[in-house]
């Protein structure tokens, strides 16, 4: 018998890839990827463990289900870096050049 390939396993492995470089992108994309990667890795994973010698491409989906882990991780702490940014010098110095460059050489001198 021919072994039949995890459903969505390459989808899972792109969703991964996705996750961990859209975390670059302010975190939101690789929020939204990896949490897809995580979900969608539950069913292969269930069907490769109850007949492993049915199916291939469970590699993809655990590397997959690995990177999203990852890009989650990655992408939270991204997101609680920007609010901490947004925190600390305020909405209003990060949108003038000028007074950020200042508040910055002031933490310099302290």
């Amino acid at each position: 018998m021919e072994k039949q390939t995890l459903p969505n396993s390459t989808l899972i492995l792109v969703m991964g890839i996705l996750s961990i470089v859209g975390c670059c992108c302010y975190g939101l994309p690789g929020l939204i990827f990896s949490v897809i990667a995580i979900v969608l890795s539950s069913k292969p994973t269930k069907l490769y463990k109850a007949s492993p010698d049915e199916y291939n491409g469970y590699g993809n989906v655990k590397a997959g289900k690995i990177m999203g882990i990852i890009g989650l991780v990655l992408s939270i702490l991204f997101i609680l870096f920007i609010v901490w940014i947004i925190s600390f010098f305020g909405w209003e110095t990060l949108q003038d050049e000028n007074l950020l460059r200042e508040k910055l050489l002031e933490m310099q001198q302290t």
